[in-house]
Order: C-alpha cells, then structure tokens, then sequence
C-alpha cells in the first residue's frame, strides 16, 4: 500500500483537496494545501491537519475521510455534514451495497453539540484521541512511514488530490469509524470519557479559593508588579494598604468574642485549651483527653451560612479611561486581596451593561485592563445592575468612578435610589487621588483621601526582559473591523452597486463595503482622500472560486446572496454570505451564448445580453432555478448601463498596503519603523510611511502576529491593513493606525480621529482631531514609553 493512498481524494465524496492561492502551504508545496466540503466550505488548510495526524500518530491514524468530519464538526459557525454524508452514501449505494449515513451524523451533531472549551487547544486533540481510541480501521504501522514521505516529498499530495473512483470499501472504513453512537449516546458521555485527560475549565477557579491566603496574596502583588504590562497597578496596592480605613471582615453572630466562663467548653482545638490541664500528672491528663474532659478556651461555633457578598462596580466610561481605571483596578485588588479579607467577593466592569471579571490572575488582570466602553456615563447599567442582579442577597457594594461621574444627574439619581445597598463610594482622579465615601442611615460621609505619588510608584519597572509566550503558536485573535476603515485593497475579483452602496469582492474571499464623497467634483474642497474612502469588512473566508461573473443582492431576509456565473462550466451558483448556503445548476441544456453577463435587477438575477430579445432570470430566494424570458424589460438595459458607470468610478479606490511584516523597531532617530518603512510626519498635520534608512536601535519580539516590545508594549499586525498599538502604560489607549505604503495616514482610538478621511467611516461618531494633536497624545508617548523603559 502506497503511503499517499491514505490521503486519496474521490469522485462525488464528502471531502476534497483544493488551493487558496493567498495562503502558503507548509514544506514549499503550496498547491492542494486546503481540505474542504464540497459546494459547503473548508474544513481545515493542509499544515493544521498534518499537526494533528503527528498527534495522533502514537495511537495510528482513524480512515482519513472520518478523521476530517469530525475536524469539521468541531468548528464553531455553519457546518453541513448531513448533506454531504447522505450524498456520497446514495451515490456509492449500488448493487449489493446499501449506505447509510444517519448514524454517523447523529454523532457528529454530538461532537457539534459539544461545549466550546472541550474543542480548544489541546483539548482538540484529547477529543480526537478519545473518540477514535480502539476505534476500527486504524493504522499505527503505516502513519510513521507516511508522515516521513510527507515532509520529504509534499509534492506527492498532487497525485492524492486527483480524484478517483472509490469502491465501496472505502466508504465503508470511514463510516464505520464514524459509528460510534453506541460508544457514546449522549455528549455527556462524551465529555465523561475524556476526564482524566482533560484541562477542566471549573478547576483554576477552585484553586485559587482554596490558596486565597495573606502569603498567596504577597506573592500575586509581586506577580503583578514583575509583570510589565499590570506593573502600574500592581505598584500601587500595598501603598493602598497602608492607607485604607474600611472593614475588611465582617464576623458571623457565633464568632463574636464574648470571654469568661461562657467561652470554656469540653471540645475544641488542642491549642486552645486551658493550660491548668497540663497541671495534672500523666495518667490523670490522658484520661480527661479520652473522656472528653479537657476545658477549651472557645465554645464550639455551631456552622452558620456567610450570606454576606461583596461587589465591586468599576465604571469604565469615558472619563474613567487612562490613569483614573488604573487607580480604580488598584484599589479593588487592593480591597479584594487585603490580607484580613475574607468575605466573598465579586467584580463587574461597568460600561454599555455589566461585564462580570476576574482579578485572580495576571493573566486575568491584563485581559480586564482592556475592558473600555465608549459610553459617557454609566447610570443604566448601574441601575440595571440593582434591579435585576442581587436583589435577594445581603450586598456590600462598592462603586469606582472618576469625581468628574458623580456630577452626572442620572448617576446621582440611580447613586441615591440605592443608597442602602451601595455601601462604598470611591473616586479616582488622573493626579492619584483616591476618595473613600460610606453610605450610612441614608446620608454619604467622606471616610478618607489616599494621594498616591503616581512619578515616584511609577519611576521604577520591572527590570526583566519581557519575553513573549513562544509556547503559544496562536495567532493574536483580531476583530472583524476597527473604529476606522480598512484601505480598500488593489486586487479585488467584481465590485457591486447594490440599492445604492457599494461593495466589493476582494481576492482575499471577503466582501466588503465602501461608500464615495457626495461632492466628486468640487476640486477645491475634495483631494483624492476626501473623494475615496477605504472600506468596512462584512464578511471573510468566502467559499467561492475567483473565475466567471457575479452578482450581489439581498433575499428577504436581508441576506446576502452572491450569484455567480461560469460560462466554461456553463454552472450558475448562488451562495448565501450569511447562512453559507449554497445551491447550484448546470445550464448547459439551455445553450446560452458566451455574450450574456450576469446582473443584478428589479429583486432577481438575470443572464443579458444587450443585443437580443431573450434574457434568463434567476431566483435570489429558495434554491436556484433559471427561467428563460422572451421579452425583456427595457428598463434593465438602462439600469444596468448606469450601475456599471457607477461602479466604475470605485476603479481608483484601492491603495497598496503593507501586509507582509517581518519585522518592527524603532530607529536610532526615534522613528516607529514596519517592515522596513518609517513613521514620519512630512508636513503639518500629516502622518505617512517611508523607506528606512537608519539603523534599528530597539527590536521587537515577534510571536505569530504579535510584536512585543521589552517593557511590554505592543503592536499586532492585521495582514488586511491595520496595525493596533497597546502601550504598557495603560493610560495610553488603545489606538489604530492603517498600513497603507503610499498616502496619508490615520490614528484613531474609538473616540477620537485625526487624519485623512479617507479612513473616516461614513456615519462615524468620533471626534475629529488633527493628526499633530492625535500623534502628541498618543504616537510619541507610546515611542517614548519604550526608550524609557529601565531609564
């Protein structure tokens, strides 16, 4: 048996090789390097899956065809197994032979069903181990020689990829080891064999309960303070400490100290009891220990329920943005881990709703930092948080805002309504000063002022290399879109104008949206910038071949379906962008001429041509069906005489981008530099890259997408042209700058801009800022973050 059998390809199969031209494969070969479902979408590229089988490897490999089912079942979004399944079980159901694939697919809905946690990192592979352990069918003598003829000869998946004919027995493998319904009946069963193995994801909560001592807390203060990027409000706790003035515990009835002979009883612990016991000789002691008659200094406590909670609220609104959110996750740390806490203890990011936390980890710590909402002031979440949450509990709530907050009407309203329950008032201001306010018998009473000296905590960080986390080979995850637009790319396969916008199909399968200035022509008021805009990404990962025609509309649902046309497999498909439908025809009994286009018109597809009478129509909704009509409307020929016009004129909208980064710095001269090109301000109020032609003084580390700085800042590349700036200062926010190579540039965080609005969204509500003020308050401090770093 020939080693690149095991990866054979089949006619009228569940799975296929293909190519994504814009994605390298791995070993030099970049062709066939993607699995997918025929007509439905990918399952996996060809580099994860060969990572996968070198897992598995120990144990043999299970049929191919069912090792990539249940990869696809595991994904999160649209899946279709079923249809594939029962397609290729009818076609190969011939003679003596009956298939039948409702087995194989109830069980894969289980694997679909399963919680998000078990299909993760390496909980992936312990799934697959699990499910095909002692499976049937499996190789373990053939996956070591097949993996070596890979990597030495990845060309050779070429002759896998041409599909042949498959007898039944092949079929037959892969659906046999997909029966595993009897194995496990329910996803629960699933979930119960693979304890033991597994990561759970309740488990790092428990322990960290249980280790909640004063000497656990010294160590996770110290954590916070090495690590660069929680350094700032890790410095200033013990300083908190020093200084605060509320009650950390709240003791139970039975715990109350009350002395004298009430507190003396004949059961307790040995360090309490009476030392007139010792008194007696040998014999005489030992034998009241055995009879229970050793005096105790405390009764016995009978068990009573803690029904008291505390929460913490940190606003994170506008105002609270920067220095003042970083006093506020100080002092709720500080609250939380005082080494005399002992009572329960929950915290919520306020912003647009409440966002439950945790402050457990360094880890944890980060990702809450990040936490930001652009709304003015949080009285509806606050409110909502007392109607709706708690209301059967003993609270003790505390409540972290900047002073500028408490001037807010609404919040004084929803502040005073719940007075009773709003225990704790704290303010914190951009200059370190902390307010502590307590709410007793309805009135608010100022407890006390901590004014940190923020220059002197803060002249001093962690002195370590930052090193970036290579054992994660996960790439940064990034947002579909940011608070600006994406440079609308060069390369693109069809651009549409569809109910007045417009919208283009790039060459990376992704749809996007891009709109044009009203004034085109008023040459004095619009440059090229102000003209084109860049573009909005609607949706990615496109399932669709870059050849033949297309056309884009809206079905009744207001999804998109994209319809395409190619003449030289005479085939018109209709794939649906939201719900990943997709249907098909073959159109070659019809004998359309090579003249008719595809086009949009009037709430259906059409096949035209401008020279005959005969024009084909085409459904957007329900699976496709092509209608031949003798009689066209005439408006169709003017409409779509003034769409292409309209279209055309998005013909100089794309710009070049840098996407290819390999490697970022900063020059001797001071300069941000990305993949060989500077940040550099040409003129007043202008922001552009350049070639570099300086040396590099300081380097960043690289980790997939990510580069990171040594004190910790950082810069994560987004290849469809944007690049995110987090600093370890967290009063720097977040902001966003376009890698575009050519023409002005933009930053934005996601309430201000500055720059050219070309990047400017159409209904955007940021505040517009010039791009010298923009690089004053957030360029250069990043910069100068980074030079200073262990100054």
């Amino acid at each position: 048996m020939e080693v690149m059998a095991y990866f054979q390809a089949y006619e009228n199969y569940f799975w296929e090789w293909k190519t994504d031209e814009d994605v390298p494969g791995d070993s030099g070969y970049h062709n066939n390097n993607l699995l997918s479902v025929p007509g439905v979408g990918a399952i996996a590229y060809r580099p994860y899956v060969m990572e996968i089988l070198k897992e598995l490897q120990p144990m043999g490999w299970p049929p191919f065809g069912a090792l990539l089912m249940v990869l696809y079942a595991m994904q999160d979004g649209y899946t279709d197994f079923a249809g594939p399944l029962r397609h290729t079980a009818d076609f190969y159901s011939v003679g003596n032979f009956d298939f039948d694939a409702e087995k194989q697919i109830e069980f894969l809905e289980k694997i679909k069903l399963l919680p998000k946690v078990y299909k993760q990192k390496q909980n992936r592979i312990i799934l697959l181990q699990t499910v095909f352990n002692n499976g049937n069918n499996r190789v373990p003598s053939f996956a070591d020689a097949c993996l070596r003829v890979y990597y030495k000869r990845p060309q050779q998946i070429a002759i896998s990829a041409e599909k042949q004919h498959a007898g039944p027995s092949v079929l037959n493998k892969d659906l046999t080891a997909l029966d595993l319904n009897d194995k496990f009946p329910t996803v629960q069963s699933i979930i119960d064999a693979m304890k033991g193995l597994i990561e759970e994801p309740e488990l790092d909560d428990e322990v960290v309960q249980e280790e909640a001592t004063a000497e656990t807390d010294q160590d996770f203060i110290k954590e916070l303070i090495e690590e660069p990027k929680t350094f700032q409000v890790g410095s200033l706790i013990k300083r908190i400490w020093s200084g605060l003035r509320i009650p950390m515990r709240h003791l139970s009835p039975g715990e109350q100290p009350i002395g004298g002979i009430s507190d003396m009883a004949n059961k307790g612990d040995f360090h309490r009891m009476l030392l007139s016991e010792f008194a007696n000789d040998d014999e005489v002691f030992m034998n009241r220990v055995a009879n229970n008659e050793v005096l105790y200094i405390q009764r016995e406590i009978p068990p009573e329920e803690n029904i008291f909670e505390r929460i913490i609220l940190i606003d994170t609104s506008l105002r609270n943005w920067g220095t003042p959110k970083t006093l506020a996750f100080a002092s709720a740390i500080a609250v939380i881990k005082h080494p005399k806490a002992h009572s329960e203890c929950k915290v919520f990011a306020l912003g647009q709703a409440g966002i439950p936390i945790s402050l457990n980890k360094v880890e944890e710590v980060i990702e809450s930092l990040n936490q930001v909402s652009p709304v003015l002031e949080v009285s509806e979440a606050l409110e909502k948080f007392f109607n709706e949450q708690h209301t059967e509990k003993d609270i003790e709530v505390f409540f972290i805002t900047h002073p500028e907050n408490m001037e807010d009407e609404k919040v004084q309203k929803v502040v005073h309504q719940n007075r009773d329950r709003l225990k704790f008032l704290v303010t914190t201001a951009a200059d370190g000063e902390i307010n502590f306010y307590k709410h007793h018998l309805g009135t608010r009473k100022h407890i006390q002022k901590i004014k940190l000296p923020l220059k002197e905590l803060w002249s001093n960080p962690p002195q370590q290399k930052y090193k970036a986390d290579q054992g994660n080979g996960k790439k940064t995850d990034l947002p579909q879109n940011y608070p600006i637009l994406f440079p609308t790319p060069i390369n693109t396969i069809e651009q549409f104008l569809y109910e007045g916008e417009f919208y283009i199909l790039s060459s990376k399968k992704q749809l996007l949206k891009t709109y044009l200035s009203d004034n085109y022509y008023d040459r004095h008021s619009y440059d090229y910038y102000k003209t084109y805009h860049g573009c909005e990404v609607l949706f990615e990962n496109i399932s669709v071949k870059p050849r033949g025609q297309f056309a884009l509309a809206k079905n009744k649902q207001q999804h998109f379906i994209l319809c395409q046309y190619q003449y030289d497999q005479k085939l018109i498909s209709k794939l649906n962008l939201n719900t990943r439908e997709y249907s098909e025809q073959n159109v070659t009994g019809l004998h359309i001429p090579e003249s008719y286009n595809l086009i949009y018109f009037g709430k259906s597809f059409y096949l035209h041509d401008p020279g005959s009478d005969s024009i084909y129509k085409i459904n957007i909704d329900g699976k496709i069906s092509v209608e031949m009509i003798s009689h066209k409307d005439k408006e169709i020929e003017k409409n779509n005489a003034k769409a292409q016009a309209e279209v055309a004129k998005l013909n100089r909208s794309g710009l070049k981008m840098i996407n290819n980064f390999n490697g970022i710095g900063i020059n001797k001269y001071h300069d941000l530099v990305i993949s060989g090109n500077k940040l550099f301000s040409a003129s007043e109020n202008t922001l552009n890259f350049s070639k570099n032609k300086f040396e590099i003084a300081f380097f960043a580390e690289r980790n997939k997408n990510k580069f990171t700085f040594p004190d910790g800042s950082e810069i994560i590349t987004d290849s469809r042209g944007m690049l995110t700036f987090r600093s370890s200062n967290k009063s720097i926010e977040e902001f966003y700058i376009p890698s575009t190579a050519n023409g002005f540039l933009a930053l934005a965080t996601y309430t201000e801009f500055g720059g050219s609005e070309y990047y400017l969204p159409e209904h955007a509500l940021l505040k517009v800022k010039t791009m010298d003020e923009m690089c004053d308050r957030f360029l250069k401090p990043f910069i100068e973050q980074i030079l200073n770093y262990g100054a």
